[in-house]
C-alpha cells in the first residue's frame, strides 16, 4: 500500500471524531488569548494519543506543544484555534444572522485549522511506529494569530529553538500550495492627553486630544502617496474623547496597523507615522504615548518544501464534493456582489499549478516568523464556497459543513503526506535548509515586537490580518 493510501485511511478512520473536535471549536468562538477550552481540548486529544504535552508553552496561557518520539529530525505542525470577534453566526445556512448579537464567530476557519494539524500528527505517529523512523513530532498549539501574534511570542520563548521544519495550512476557496511572501505589519497605539473645559465658556482654556486625533488622521491619509506601493496604512479611531460635544475632550486614541514587504519597511512607516504624532500635539497643545502590542514579519517561501508538499497533493487529489454541497456552496454564493464573484463555480475541484515566490500576497500571519526561524511550507484546501471573503459571517456559516469538514481532513492527508516523507528523506530537510540559509544570508531577523512588550492580557478586539 502506498504511503498516501496509508495516511488517508489513518485519518479517515477517526473522521468523525475529528469532525466533533473541530465542530466543538467552532461553538467555543474563542478568541486571541482567550482560548482555554478550545486549547484544553486539543491538549487532552493529543495526551490520550500517547503525546507528551507542554502546556502554557513558553509562559503562554493558551499556548501548548505535543511531542511524540525521540531525536531528530524535529518536524512541527503548527495549529490555531482562534475565532474574531463581533462575527457570531448560525451555522449552515446561507443568510446573515447572529447567534448572539455583538458574539464572536470562526470567520477564518481556525477550528478547522487547529484540528487539521492534530489530525496530521496523529496519522504521522503510527507510521513513524510501524515504519520504525527516527525523529520526533511536535504538534504546536497557537494562539492569537488574529492580531495577537502568538508564534512571536512562541519563537521569543525559544519553543522552535530546536525545530528543522515546520508544515501548517489554512483552510480556503481554492487547493493548493502558498508560495508568496505574505507581508510584515506592526499595531500601533496612539494615546493623546489634552485639557478639558467647558467648549461654550472657556474653550481657549482646553486642549482638545481629538483635534490632536483628526490632524493626525488627515496627515498620515497625506503620506499614502509618498509610501511604496506594497504597503498599506490602516487606522480605527478608538477613542473619540466621549459623548459630550459641548466638553474639550481632554483624551483620545487611534489605532494603526502599517504593512510592508519587510519588517524594516514598517519600521520606517512607524517612524514616519510618530513623527506626524509629534506635530499633532504640537498644533494642539496635547501630549501623546504611544506603544506597539503586536506585529508579525514577512512570509519566506521554501522551494524544497514547498515541491515535496506540492507531490504530496499531486498523490492525495483534492477534495470531492457531491451535489448537495455544490448547492449550499450556490446559495452562499448568491449573497455575494458581482465584485466578489471571481468565476461561475461553486467548489474548487482543482488543484493550483504550482509556482515558486509567485508575488506579495498583501495579508499578513505569525507563520512568517516561523519562516524566518525554520523552513516553513503551507497549503490551503477548499473548504467553503469560491470567492467566499475571509473574516465574514458567510466563512462562520460554512465553518460546520460537510464542505469544510472534506477541506480540513484534506489538509491533515497532504501535511500528513508531506512530515512522513521527511523523515523518510533526510536529504530534503538538508536541501530545505540550504534554500532556507541561502534566502536569509544577509538579512537580519527584526522581531516585530519590541523587547520588554508583554502578552497582551484582557479582551482586546484584535485587527484583521
Amino acid at each position: 500500500m502506498k504511503l498516501a493510501e496509508k495516511i488517508a485511511l489513518k485519518i479517515e478512520a477517526k473522521r468523525e471524531s475529528f469532525i466533533e473536535l473541530s465542530d466543538q471549536i467552532w461553538e467555543f468562538a474563542e478568541t486571541n488569548y482567550e482560548e482555554y477550552r478550545s486549547c484544553e481540548l486539543l491538549a487532552q486529544t493529543l495526551e490520550e494519543a500517547g503525546f507528551i504535552v507542554n502546556r502554557a508553552a513558553g509562559g503562554i496561557p493558551t499556548a501548548f506543544t505535543a511531542s511524540y518520539g525521540t531525536g531528530s529530525p524535529v518536524i512541527a505542525i503548527l495549529g490555531e484555534y482562534d475565532a474574531l470577534f463581533h462575527l457570531s453566526q448560525e451555522k449552515g445556512i446561507a443568510e446573515k444572522r447572529p447567534i448572539k448579537h455583538g458574539g464572536n464567530g470562526h470567520g477564518c476557519g481556525h477550528n478547522l485549522l487547529g484540528t487539521a494539524g492534530v489530525a496530521a500528527v496523529m496519522a504521522v505517529k503510527e507510521l513513524l511506529d510501524e515504519e520504525k523512523l527516527e525523529g520526533t513530532i511536535r504538534y504546536f498549539g497557537c494562539p492569537a494569530e488574529e492580531g495577537g501574534a502568538g508564534k512571536v511570542y512562541m519563537m521569543k520563548a525559544g519553543l522552535f529553538d530546536d525545530v528543522d521544519i515546520a508544515i501548517t495550512w489554512h483552510p480556503a476557496t481554492a487547493n493548493g500550495i502558498i508560495s508568496k511572501r505574505m507581508v510584515a505589519n506592526n499595531r500601533v497605539h496612539y494615546k493623546f492627553k489634552g485639557r478639558s473645559s467647558h467648549a461654550g465658556v472657556s474653550p481657549h482654556l482646553g486642549r482638545s486630544a481629538l483635534d490632536a486625533v483628526e490632524l493626525m488622521s488627515i496627515a498620515t491619509n497625506y503620506l499614502r502617496e509618498h509610501l511604496i506601493q506594497d504597503t498599506r496604512l490602516h487606522y480605527a479611531i478608538t477613542n473619540a474623547g466621549g459623548n459630550s460635544p459641548n466638553v474639550v475632550q481632554h483624551e483620545a486614541e487611534i489605532q494603526f496597523v502599517l504593512r510592508g514587504p519587510n519588517m524594516s519597511v514598517v519600521q520606517d512607516m512607524v517612524e514616519r507615522v510618530t513623527k506626524i504624532a509629534k506635530g499633532s500635539a504640537l498644533m494642539t497643545g496635547t501630549t501623546f504615548t504611544h506603544s506597539i502590542d503586536s506585529g508579525t514579519s514577512d512570509l519566506i517561501p521554501n522551494k524544497p518544501l514547498e515541491l515535496l508538499m506540492q507531490d504530496s497533493f499531486e498523490q492525495l487529489g483534492v477534495p470531492q464534493f457531491d451535489q448537495e454541497e455544490e448547492r449550499f456552496a450556490e446559495l452562499i454564493r448568491k449573497t455575494f456582489s458581482k465584485e466578489e464573484k471571481a468565476g461561475d463555480k461553486a467548489l474548487a475541484d482543482f488543484l493550483l499549478p504550482y509556482e515558486y515566490d509567485s508575488g506579495i500576497m498583501h495579508a499578513s500571519t505569525d507563520v512568517g516568523d516561523v519562516s524566518w526561524a525554520v523552513p516553513t511550507a503551507q497549503c490551503i484546501t477548499a473548504c467553503f464556497a469560491l470567492d467566499t471573503p475571509f473574516h465574514t459571517w458567510q466563512i462562520v456559516s460554512q465553518g460546520t459543513t460537510s464542505i469544510a469538514h472534506k477541506g480540513m481532513l484534506h489538509a491533515g492527508k497532504v501535511m500528513g503526506l508531506t512530515a512522513i516523507e521527511l523523515f523518510r528523506q533526510p536529504n530534503i530537510i538538508a536541501e530545505a535548509k540550504a534554500a532556507h540559509s541561502h534566502e536569509l544570508q544577509g538579512k537580519p531577523y527584526i522581531c516585530p515586537i519590541p523587547e520588554g512588550v508583554g502578552i497582551p492580557t484582557g479582551k482586546k478586539e484584535p485587527s484583521f490580518i
